[in-house]
């Protein structure tokens, strides 16, 4: 994500300074020669040093120990901003931890694959995708404004929820998902491997994802993912009733059901 964002940077506002930060020199080697960032620092305190945007793109568990190695680096006025995929402990820490003069606001970047690795980088990862700003009551409005500004200079639509409300969405839309595809390569058979086609591992792509980051993401939000987990549950055993009682029509019902939600939200992300 930091080189992407790095990489977008370059193409799309011009005269910014892209300092970064990483604990491995291969990676930071590797975002130096691609023209992700201008200078690279092994230390998280002199990356910030006069930075007037920090954005933090690491695992969601790295980023309140991030948050206090830097405040005492940060600039009267800096922003500082993330891209975590929960928001509710995130925000907590930041408007907890930044001094005074300094402001945080909490982003998420909905865009990325599987895949992890500077290497993987691209300029137009951010295009159209939508970002998640959750301000609170104590967020500076400026702040704010400056962040949704700065994710759509880089092709981003916005939208703005409660670190609350993200969580709880972002557990059906996004966690639950992960949660289903690990679970549906987990329970097959060594001979079913073989038989997989296109559905199955367009279903479960995302099981692919770096288990560090997606375990960080399911504690951290473990009581929304709970919550998704038994709502799905419920469904299925409806759909096991409807089975085991061979009702044909109402089976239809429930599978057209499903269709039409899925187009309503095609043409809903098609429209925007």
């Amino acid at each position: 994500m930091g080189g992407s964002i790095g990489l977008a940077v370059k193409h799309r506002i011009n005269g910014c300074k892209i300092v970064g930060y990483g604990h491995r020199p291969a990676a930071l080697q590797a975002a130096l020669k691609m023209g992700a960032i201008d200078e690279a620092y092994d230390e998280p305190g002199p990356a910030v040093r006069d930075a007037d945007l920090v954005i933090l793109c690491t695992p969601v568990g790295v980023i309140g120990p991030m948050l206090e190695q830097i405040c005492p680096e940060l600039a009267q006025g800096a922003i500082v901003t993330d891209v975590g995929s929960t928001k509710r402990h995130i925000v907590d820490a930041g408007e907890a931890l930044l001094p005074a003069g300094t402001h945080f606001v909490g982003s998420h970047p909905m865009a990325g694959s599987e895949k992890r690795g500077v290497e993987f980088a691209r300029e137009d990862l951010f295009d159209r995708a939508l970002c998640i700003t959750t301000p609170t009551s104590r967020t500076n409005s400026q702040a704010l404004d400056s962040v949704t500004s700065f994710w759509k200079r880089l092709g981003m639509r916005s939208m703005r929820l409660s670190p609350e409300d993200h969580d709880r969405i972002l557990a059906d839309v996004s966690h639950l998902p992960h949660v289903l595809a690990a679970a549906l390569i987990s329970i097959q058979e060594d001979v079913a491997l073989d038989l997989c086609g296109k559905g199955f591992l367009d279903v479960t792509r995302i099981a692919s994802g770096a288990s560090g980051l997606w375990r960080d993401i399911l504690q951290d939000n473990s009581d929304n993912v709970r919550r998704s987990v038994a709502k799905l549950v419920e469904h299925l055993r409806e759909l096991e009733v409807l089975l085991e009682a061979g009702q044909s029509e109402a089976l239809e019902r429930w599978l057209v059901t499903a269709a039409e939600r899925r187009k309503k939200a095609l043409e809903r992300r098609e429209g925007e």
